[in-house]
């Protein structure tokens, strides 16, 4: 019974780590005739081991939530077509329809905050993906470095 008990902790323990070698972007090979277990084990040592060195953790990094892209865009939205509002205010005042002028300003200040907001917030998810690439890169050469260094052929 106690066997049993021990054996399906190993089994959900090293199923979880298997979800975090999914981070991963290589295959390792027992080149020194290591046992399944054995490498296991390696592995889980090599991720800690890159983890601390690089201070990142792909296992927690893809975990955090995407930037609420609605939210920023309707900001924008806002923004733009309360200045466009203003804008078209003063030139329809100008030809004598003040309020036509308000309501074409606010529909093209409206269009284009949108666009703008969307555009910074194109580049900002970008940099971060670039960002979380790089770390990724980081950490997967410490933790190849880490697996050589103990007789495995990482590809």
């Amino acid at each position: 019974m106690r066997g049993r008990i021990c054996f399906l902790l190993t089994t959900v323990f090293f199923s979880i780590w298997g979800q975090a070698l999914a981070q991963q972007d290589f295959i390792v090979y027992p080149s020194q005739g290591q046992s399944q277990q054995k490498m296991e084990k390696d592995q889980f040592e090599c991720h800690n081991w890159a983890k601390q060195q690089t201070g990142f953790d792909p296992r927690a990094a893809s975990s955090s939530p995407p930037p609420d892209s609605q939210s920023n865009t309707g900001k924008g939205v806002v923004k733009g077509g309360a200045v466009g509002a203003l804008g078209g205010l003063a030139i329809g005042s100008l030809s004598g329809n003040a309020g036509a002028g308000a309501a074409i300003g606010a529909t093209a200040g409206g269009v284009f905050g949108g666009l703008k907001a969307k555009n910074k917030q194109d580049k900002s998810e970008q940099a971060q993906q670039q960002y979380y690439q790089q770390r990724l890169d980081e950490y997967n050469r410490a933790c190849r470095a880490c697996l050589i260094g103990r007789g495995y052929t990482v590809q």
